[in-house]
């Protein structure tokens, strides 16, 4: 499965690429989504999906590596921003075994942890279940991804 970054750029109104994520969308926080906002999507795109996922978590299982906090899809292509704590369009299961978020919350002392939320636009509407994995989720839309972008926070618990 390959992917390559393209024009399209994600941001949020809680933080800049490179900065810490706020306490308040950490799991030991409010743990709630942070807002989101995307522009210069492909053209012909159709719909979004998005993914938070934390490759510094020391977990590694077959077929997987990091862990996943936040799995979303199904959400119109005429959209362009996420409100915080959405609740909107379809959520997949992350990584605690929940559906929707779960906020960054690596080990006490472990460092910083980097948390990559990913864009992904896609050519297609796709009538997916509910509770997919990204693992499940990335096989129904790799055919469909014409376009990708991330925006990357940090945060660390001392």
């Amino acid at each position: 499965m390959g992917f390559a970054l393209s024009e399209m750029q994600l941001a949020s109104s809680a933080f800049n690429s490179g900065e810490a994520i706020p306490h308040r969308h950490t799991g030991t926080g409010e743990d709630v989504s942070p807002a989101l906002s995307w522009s210069a999507a492909p053209a012909g795109t159709k719909s979004f999906a998005i993914i938070c996922h934390d490759p510094d978590a020391p977990l590694v299982k077959p077929g997987s590596y990091g862990f996943v906090h936040w799995t979303l899809y199904g959400i119109p292509g005429d959209i362009s921003k996420l409100p915080e704590g959405v609740a909107s369009y379809t959520q997949g299961v992350n990584d605690f075994g929940n559906r929707g978020y779960g906020g960054p919350m690596p080990p006490e002392g472990h460092g910083p942890h980097h948390y990559f939320f990913w864009l992904f636009a896609l050519n297609a509407t796709l009538d997916l279940p509910a509770g997919l994995t990204m693992w499940e989720l990335f096989r129904h839309i790799e055919p469909q991804v014409i376009g990708m972008n991330r925006l990357v926070g940090v945060y660390e618990r001392k």
